[in-house]
C-alpha cells in the first residue's frame, strides 16, 4: 500500500518541472502511455521482490494529477478555478471507484482464462492498455491552452523560484519533508515482516535519498542565487511567499493524504471487522472514492462561492478531524449500512477539503502552477506514507 504512493513524491516535484516546461499535451501523453510498463509488470509478477518493484513504478503514474491542474488554469477564469479544479480532480478519484467496484469483477468473468481462480493479472495488465491508448488519444485531441492564448513558462528551470529569501528557506525545508517520507518507507521495507532491504541497502537508500536532497538544495540555490546575493529584488505584483504554499501542503496531507491511506486500508477493514468475502469487502470500500464524483467539485464549488477560500478550508478541515473521529467508533457489532453511511461522511469531508485546496494553488503563481501543485500533491502522498506508517 505505501509503495503505490512512495515515488508519486518525486515524480510529482519532476512532472511539475517537465510540465511548466514542455506543457501539458506532451507531458501528459507520455506519462499515460508509461502506465502500461507498472500494469503490465505488476500483471506478470512471480514473486513479493517484483510485486513491490512494480508498485513502486506505479506510483509515478499517479504524478500526472499535477498536469491537469496547469491544464485546467490554462482554460478557466480565477473565479471558476474551484468547481473547474474540483471537477477535474473529483472525476480522477472517481476512477479508484470504478476500478475497486470494476476490476473484481472482470477478474471473476475472466477466471476461465486462469483455470478458474481470479484473474487479477488480466484485470490489471487491462487497465495499462487502455490507458496507453488513451494516451495517444489524448495527444491527438488537445492544445495546452486556448487558441490565442499564450502558455506562460518560468523564466528558470530545475527548481521554483521564489521571491523572498525566508520563502527559500521555507522551500528547503518543505524538500526536506519529502525526502523524509521516502526515507521512511525504507525504514519500512527492511521490517522483519517485509524484509524487502538488507539493513546495509537502507543505509545506502538513506545515503542516495541525502545526495537527492543536496542536488535539489544545490538547484534551489542555483535558480534563486542572485535573489540570495542581493543582486535581484522582485516586483509587488511578482511576489508570493512560499508560506502560502507549505500552508496547501499540510491542508492536502489532511484531506488528500488520510484519503489515499483510507482508500488503502477500508477494503482489509471490512472485510476482517464485518468477516466478509474480499470481493464484497472491496466494492463496500469503493463507497469512500466514489463520493468524489460530488465532494471534491463541491468544495471547489463552496471556495468559488463562499466570500472567503481561507474558511472554506478552515470549515472543512475541522468537519475531516470530527468525521474521522466518529468513524474509529466503527466495530463489528455496527449495522453495516451505518458504517458505509460514517464512512461517507468522512469521505466527504476530505475529498471537499482537496477541491477546496486546489481551487488556490493555481491563484498563486500562473506561470510555476505545475510546480507549486507538484509540491502540494507531493505532501498529499506524504501524508499517505505517514499515516500508512502509523
Amino acid at each position: 500500500g505505501i509503495c503505490n504512493l512512495a515515488l508519486t513524491i518525486p515524480a510529482r516535484l519532476i512532472i511539475g518541472m517537465l510540465l511548466d516546461r514542455f506543457g501539458p499535451r506532451i507531458t501528459y501523453s507520455i506519462l499515460l502511455m508509461f502506465a502500461v510498463v507498472p500494469c503490465l509488470a505488476t500483471a506478470l509478477a512471480q514473486d513479493f521482490n517484483q510485486l513491490v518493484i512494480s508498485r513502486l513504478l506505479m506510483g509515478i503514474v499517479g504524478s500526472g494529477f499535477v498536469v491537469g491542474i496547469r491544464m485546467v488554469s490554462e482554460w478557466f477564469q480565477p473565479k471558476e478555478m474551484g468547481i473547474a479544479q474540483g471537477i477535474y480532480g473529483g472525476w480522477g478519484n472517481f476512477g479508484a471507484f470504478g476500478a475497486e467496484f470494476a476490476l473484481p469483477m472482470i477478474a471473476v468473468a475472466t477466471s476461465f482464462f486462469a483455470g478458474g481462480a481470479s484473474n487479477w493479472r488480466f484485470a490489471i495488465a487491462f487497465t495499462g492498455i487502455i490507458t496507453a491508448i488513451y494516451g495517444v488519444i489524448y495527444y491527438n485531441s488537445v492544445q495546452d491552452t486556448p487558441t490565442g492564448k499564450v502558455y506562460k513558462k518560468p523564466k528558470k528551470n530545475g527548481s521554483l523560484e521564489v521571491t523572498s529569501i525566508k520563502s527559500f528557506w521555507a522551500m528547503i525545508v518543505s524538500n526536506f519533508g519529502l525526502i523524509f517520507a521516502l526515507g521512511l518507507l525504507a525504514w519500512r521495507l527492511e521490517q522483519k515482516n517485509i524484509h524487502f532491504l538488507t539493513l546495509s541497502q537502507m543505509y545506502f537508500t538513506w545515503l542516495l535519498l541525502a545526495g537527492l536532497f543536496a542536488y535539489q538544495s544545490y538547484k534551489a540555490w542555483e535558480v534563486n542565487r542572485e535573489l540570495l546575493i542581493g543582486k535581484k529584488t522582485y516586483a509587488p505584483s511578482e511576489r508570493f511567499q512560499f508560506g502560502q504554499v507549505a500552508l496547501l501542503e499540510f491542508t492536502y496531507i489532511t484531506n488528500f493524504g488520510s484519503e489515499l491511506a483510507v482508500v488503502s486500508m477500508l477494503p482489509a477493514f471490512f472485510e476482517k471487522t464485518f468477516a466478509l468475502e474480499h470481493v464484497v469487502a472491496g466494492m463496500i470500500a469503493a463507497t469512500y472514492p466514489f463520493l468524489n464524483l460530488i465532494s471534491r467539485p463541491s468544495g471547489g464549488l463552496i471556495s468559488d462561492k463562499f466570500s472567503s477560500r481561507k474558511w472554506t478550508m478552515t470549515i472543512i478541515s475541522a468537519g475531516i478531524g470530527v468525521s474521522y473521529l466518529i468513524a474509529h467508533f466503527i466495530n463489528s457489532s455496527w449495522p453495516i449500512p451505518l458504517a458505509i453511511a460514517v464512512t461517507m461522511f468522512a469521505a466527504y469531508f476530505a475529498q471537499a477539503g482537496c477541491g477546496a485546496t486546489y481551487s488556490i494553488v493555481p491563484l498563486i503563481k500562473k506561470e510555476a502552477t505545475g510546480q507549486i501543485a507538484g509540491n502540494v500533491g507531493a505532501y498529499g502522498n506524504f501524508g499517505g506514507v505517514v499515516y500508512l506508517t502509523i
